[in-house]
């Protein structure tokens, strides 16, 4: 039996790779440790909770001594690192939690690691480090053709809108340059990875991907927040003019390339998980409009005149554009949604739960929690 921790578990990305190794690894032991901060919620994995393979664990990924315990109450082979602060927003409010959680954090974890794995006779033979990044470490691509040009990547899932707004992406290779608070926090939890591997041969990997979508993802993040506004009729805060452009990814898909990558990827290396699936803000909002409307039956456009114009964000990126043919060629993942069917699957998901919504906007899920470890 392997036993691996996956952290921050009950978050949007986190519950759907706990959700697949348990169902898929039933064999494997897979603790989810999770802090349940405002954005961990219990409720995104009511359907494996009596699972035999799963442990939840409430605890802080800063917590040494707790991080050393776990590894050894647990005999930890593999973590599979998801934890983190990431709304761009609340890193420019408040940059001190973010480096906190996630330099420090990860940091805690690797220390952690390496001294439970150093201890054993076998020392790391079978252990695995990967960490879960973001493409906002490599800083902001230029937007070179703002009506779109034809892709230069193809997949299986190739959509009729398969733009690309520039000619340049970011590679593994590609430098870093965050801008924010929160790709800074991120970029520097990267360096310390690959320092770990470095200095003390730890099995490490990292993965960089561009924005998910989907089920069960916290509703300050733009699809869901406006999901819920068009369904309420509330207005949609658009940045500027909305056209910065995102590389979009359904969430299952990136699950999907963190499992692959966790057993096949090359130890010490680097993989970029994308969409090859480019829009710009302002597109995604009237795709969502139209959407929502028609699930409502609402007629066509009825929701346009809730677009409401903002002011920009500080040190707004403008374009994140992956190429992520290494992963396509060298363990052959790619994307198995066109965007336009993802994002019906998403829109109906949400309008259809609108209970965990509710209890996620109310913060009640957060009162249910705060009580019910109270004394842990």
């Amino acid at each position: 039996m392997k036993n691996i921790i996956i952290t921050g578990g009950a978050g949007f990305i986190g519950s759907h790779v706990v959700r697949l190794f348990v169902n898929k690894y039933p064999d494997y032991h897979i603790i989810n440790l999770d802090k349940l901060t405002y954005a961990g919620n219990l409720a995104n994995l009511h359907d494996i909770k009596d699972k035999p393979n799963y442990t939840f664990v409430k605890g802080d990924i800063c917590d040494y001594e707790l991080m050393q315990k776990l590894m050894r109450q647990y005999e930890v082979d593999g973590i599979i690192h998801l934890a983190a602060e990431s709304h761009v927003d609340r890193s420019i409010k408040d940059p001190f939690t973010f480096a906190h959680t996630n330099v420090i954090g990860t940091l805690t974890l690797l220390q952690a690691a390496k001294e439970y794995w150093e201890s054993l006779p076998e020392k790391y033979e079978g252990k695995r480090f990967y960490h879960i990044s973001t493409d906002e470490v490599y800083g902001a691509l230029q937007l070179t053709n703002p009506e779109g040009i034809e892709s230069p990547f193809t997949t299986k899932a190739s959509s009729e809108h398969h733009h690309a707004y520039g000619t340049e992406f970011f590679t593994e290779e590609t430098k870093y340059n965050p801008h924010s608070p929160y790709s800074a926090s991120k970029a520097s939890s990267d360096h310390f990875v690959r320092a770990f591997h470095d200095t003390y041969g730890m099995p490490t990997i990292v993965t960089n991907c561009s924005n998910n979508y989907g089920p069960y993802q916290f509703p300050e993040k733009l699809i869901p927040l406006f999901i819920n506004n068009i369904r309420h009729r509330k207005p949609l805060p658009v940045y500027g003019e909305g056209l910065n452009v995102r590389d979009w990814l359904y969430v299952e898909d990136h699950a999907r390339a963190i499992d692959l990558i966790f057993h096949k990827g090359k130890v010490a290396d680097t993989y970029n998980i994308g969409g090859f699936n480019e829009w710009k803000n302002i597109d995604i909002i009237h795709v969502l409009i139209k959407t929502v409307d028609r699930l409502l039956g609402r007629p066509e456009g009825a929701d346009e005149d809730l677009i409401t114009h903002v002011t920009d964000r500080k040190g707004h990126d403008l374009r994140y554009a992956i190429d992520s043919r290494k992963l396509q060629r060298e363990l052959g993942w790619e994307p198995s949604l066109q965007f336009e069917e993802g994002i019906e699957k998403t829109v109906r998901w949400y309008l259809d739960n609108q209970e965990w919504m509710d209890n996620v906007t109310s913060g009640d899920y957060q009162k249910y929690y705060d009580s019910m470890y109270k004394d842990r």
